[in-house]
Order: C-alpha cells, then sequence, then structure tokens
C-alpha cells in the first residue's frame, strides 16, 4: 500500500506538472497574442484648469507648428509593417449624418494641391486645431471629432500627443478655429493616448493619436460639433480628402485648408498613404477622408497627416488606419 500510494503521488505530481507547464505555455502563448497596452497619459483637473486659463489668442497665434520632414537617413531605418484585416466602418453621429445628401456630391474641389476650404459642411465643426505645451514651448496641430460612445473623442497624430519621449501638456482642441477664436469653445483633454509602436519607437507608420476631452459647460464635444465616421482596413489607392491647419508658410494656422486628389501607397519606406499636397507644419493629426461628400462635409476618417520627405516636395503622407488604429480608437472612446 505505501508503494501504491507513493506510485500514485509520483503520478499526480507528474500529472500536475505537465498541467502546469500546459497551463503556462498556453499563457504565454496567449500573452504573445494579445495586443499591447495602449499608452495613455491622464490629466489631472489642475491640469485642465491650468489648460484652459493658459491659451490666449495670442498664445494660440504664436504657437509654432510642430512638423515632421523625413531625411533619406531616418526613412532608411523604417521597418515596414503588414497591413491587413476585415473593413470596419464606424458611421458618423445622426446629426451629422442628417446633413448629407444620399448621394455624394459630383467633386468641384478635386483633385487640389492645397488651399482655403470654403465648402462648409460638417467638416469645418468637426476639424480643429491643437495647442499644446511641448518641451516647454508652445505648439499646434490639427485633430478631428469622431463618432465614440463617450462622445469626447478626437483622432489625431501620435507626435501632436508625445514626441521625443516626452507627452505634451496643456493640450486643447479648438474646432472651427478662426485666426485666435473659438466658436465653439476650447476643449481640454482629460486623456492622451497614441500606439504602442509610436510610443516605443515612434515608428512612423504607426504616427496615431487620439484625445478624450473633458466636457465644457455641462456638453460633450461632440453634441457641440457633431463627428465624423470613420474606416479601418480601407484598402489603399482612394479618393480622399485631407484637412488640416497648417501654420508654417505659405499658411499662417488661420484657416482650414484642404488638400484633395487619389491616394498611393508609398513606394518607399513606409505602409502610409501619399497625396499629392502642399500642407505645411501645423496641420498634422488633421483627417483624411475616404468616400467624401463635399456638399455635406462628411466622410470616414481613414487617416492624419503626418509626415513628408525632405526630398519629396508637395507630397503629404498618413498611416494606414490598421487594426492597430482600431484598437487605440476603441480604448479611447471608452476612456
Amino acid at each position: 500500500m505505501r508503494r501504491h500510494r507513493t506510485a500514485a503521488g509520483i503520478l499526480l505530481a507528474a500529472g500536475a506538472l505537465l498541467t502546469g507547464g500546459l497551463t503556462t505555455a498556453a499563457s504565454a502563448n496567449a500573452a504573445a497574442q494579445a495586443p499591447a497596452p495602449v499608452p495613455t497619459r491622464g490629466a489631472s483637473a489642475a491640469e485642465q484648469q491650468q489648460a484652459r486659463t493658459f491659451w490666449t489668442a495670442d498664445r494660440m497665434r504664436g504657437a509654432t507648428p510642430l512638423d515632421l520632414l523625413l531625411t533619406p537617413s531616418q526613412a532608411k531605418k523604417l521597418k515596414t509593417p503588414k497591413p491587413g484585416g476585415t473593413t470596419t466602418t464606424v458611421a458618423p453621429t445622426a446629426a451629422t449624418a442628417s446633413s448629407a445628401s444620399a448621394d455624394s456630391a459630383a467633386p468641384t474641389a478635386f483633385p487640389h494641391t492645397g488651399g482655403a476650404w470654403t465648402g462648409g459642411g460638417a467638416v469645418v465643426k468637426t476639424s480643429g486645431r491643437v495647442f499644446f505645451t511641448f518641451q516647454g514651448r508652445t505648439a499646434s496641430c490639427s485633430a478631428n471629432a469622431v463618432t465614440s460612445q463617450n462622445a469626447s473623442t478626437v483622432m489625431t497624430a501620435g507626435h501632436c500627443v508625445k514626441y521625443q519621449g516626452s507627452w505634451h501638456t496643456n493640450w486643447i482642441f479648438v474646432p472651427a478655429y478662426a485666426n485666435g477664436q473659438a466658436p465653439y469653445g476650447q476643449w481640454t483633454a482629460s486623456k492622451t493616448l497614441t500606439t504602442p509602436q509610436w510610443e516605443a519607437t515612434e515608428d512612423i507608420n504607426y504616427d496615431i493619436g487620439a484625445a478624450v476631452l473633458a466636457p465644457l459647460n455641462g456638453q460633450k464635444l461632440t453634441a457641440v460639433t457633431g463627428a465624423q465616421g470613420l474606416q479601418f482596413n480601407g484598402g489603399y489607392n482612394q479618393r480622399m480628402y485631407a484637412f488640416g491647419f497648417p501654420a508654417a508658410s505659405p499658411y499662417d494656422g488661420s484657416k482650414l485648408i484642404y488638400c484633395s486628389g487619389n491616394s498611393s501607397k508609398d513606394w518607399l519606406f513606409t505602409q502610409d498613404h501619399g497625396v499629392a499636397c502642399n500642407m505645411t507644419g501645423g496641420s498634422s493629426g488633421g483627417p483624411w477622408f475616404a468616400g467624401f461628400n463635399e456638399s455635406a462635409g462628411t466622410g470616414l476618417q481613414a487617416s492624419v497627416n503626418s509626415f513628408g520627405y525632405v526630398f519629396i516636395p508637395n507630397r503629404m503622407f498618413g498611416p494606414y488606419f490598421g487594426n492597430d488604429a482600431k484598437t487605440l480608437y476603441d480604448k479611447a472612446q471608452v476612456s
């Protein structure tokens, strides 16, 4: 009986070890397959209050536009991702969508390599200028309000929330910005987010950011501005409209600028979209729309203004909105 009990004990112990090994292996495999957490920075109530009072009209006018121009040596270091996945779309909010006609308007502003948007529509209110403090100086980018569960989410570029190892502070979004004026208010960020790849190595292929904005005067952002829809894994070579608030010459950041054209896949170093466009620094983070309706000013956001190459003038590039962009958006909209 003693031997029998000992043998049984050995078998039980071996089984436990085997089960434990399988469990550990399964856990490790699951961990390997699980997406990396979305990097997030929260802003305290005190920080939000500081941002509200910090941004005067003069400070907004004087903010330095943030710009990304890649040199050949920088471009050669990039590692190209492999986009792929099921195409997913998110509809605009009912208020924004209601202004759209059943069919897209005939393209009268297409193609265009850069100029003031005079078409009106929802994009005038959903697009805005972003202001923040970056390494001790005031700076600016662009962003766009999107449909979200929290009714408070904007999409922008990764370098417009975190750059050169530093998260930006005093972060605000000014929809429909017009030469120092904020007709729909100045909205402070309670959280800013980016992709794991941008946070870790500032991989330009994942230069995507988001912000969750605190309520203003008892209202949530998209109740005031409306919200555009989104498209993930939508493919390449689409008719695109890009918007932003470039503030470097020949522009001054005072108005909404747009470009439009047939996009192409970057043939050099990235997996990004490219379109002929002369927008300059400050336009970073502005939305790219597929299926854009000119008369309604609505579309599905499929990228953001990200960077240009110093050796290819007048061409803008924007990251592919794939699975990682969707994971970022999903995290932001429930934050």
